[in-house]
């Protein structure tokens, strides 16, 4: 019986580009159908794939390789998500978060597929509606984040930040950052948020450039709802989404933030400390600038 995978990359990168050959030819020659997203299938230009696109591009396939770096995670895990295939990262990019294998590891993670020798997670993920006068509803979602930010540099943006139906702070800002656990090394770690365990089942809110008394980084449930709205009388504000979906709000608009409906299954092909990744993707000094004292 045939397997399949499906294979997305970052074409643009002659580097990428000739991994993802050497990774289809190895899946082919295991016996896999090999898809690729019809928009790559020419510069990749390998006989024997097949090229797919829509939402069902990984209907019925066993796992979704991401040969890249976070951002491509992030457009692989948009077509693994629907189905609920695991989402194997392989970094081919700079820190490459989000993978599970680094390209020195690129062969014997194509071996472990090859022998079904690895775990699946399920990590959270945020659903988004955004509701506003004269304009249609805005539904998406987020892997790692979804922000509401200023539009326009020179003006500070006012939101209203309200957590399960009751009012939290008004703040004068840059925006607000809403992230899973997954999304705590990204954009909220940036904006001073703290880093989260991904096993952890929580729910972060990062204010950023908060012109406030209270303007600290909170973790809440995972049950929790978050409600944005962009006081009428302030400037434009952008709802992004993974830093991939990006949608024009209005003053007046309303953005609603809570966990979402379907989870993120990403591929573990080793028993691997949180800690040890840490360390490693981030270079953190373990020894100290003065060494150890032990």
């Amino acid at each position: 019986m045939s397997r399949t995978a499906l294979l997305v990359t970052h074409t643009g990168r002659r580097r990428s580009t000739e991994h993802a050959r050497a990774v289809a030819a190895d899946l082919i020659a295991a016996g896999f159908e090999v898809r690729v997203v019809a928009e790559e299938a020419e510069d990749l230009d390998l006989p024997g794939v097949v090229p797919v696109t829509g939402p069902e591009a990984a209907l019925g396939a066993e796992i979704v390789f991401a040969l890249g770096g976070d951002g491509t995670f992030l457009r692989a895990a948009e077509l693994a998500r629907p189905t609920k295939v695991p989402l194997l990262g392989i970094n081919l990019g700079k820190v490459g978060f989000l993978a599970e294998a680094e390209i020195d590891d690129l062969d014997v993670a194509v071996r472990d597929v090859v022998e079904r020798n690895y775990t699946v997670d399920e990590r959270l993920t945020l659903d988004v509606t955004a509701e506003f006068d004269g304009g249609p509803t805005i539904e998406s979602w987020a892997l790692n984040e979804i922000s509401v930010e200023k539009g326009e540099r020179a003006q500070m943006l006012e939101l209203l930040v309200d957590v399960d139906g009751r009012p939290l702070s008004r703040y004068g800002c840059d925006g607000v950052v809403c992230a899973t656990p997954t999304g705590s090394t990204a954009y909220a770690f940036s904006g001073g948020g703290p880093v989260v365990w991904p096993e952890v089942e929580a729910l972060l809110l990062v204010p950023i450039s908060a012109h406030a008394l209270f303007s600290r980084p909170l973790v809440t449930s995972p049950t929790s709802t978050f409600s944005i709205t962009v006081d009428p009388f302030t400037t434009l504000a952008v709802l992004c989404c993974d830093g991939r979906r990006v949608y024009d709000l209005p003053p007046g608009a309303r953005v609603t933030v809570r966990r979402g409906a379907l989870p993120v299954c990403v591929v573990r092909l080793r028993a691997r400390s949180f800690t040890d990744r840490l360390v490693a993707k981030f270079g953190l000094p373990v020894h100290g600038w003065r060494g150890s004292r032990r």
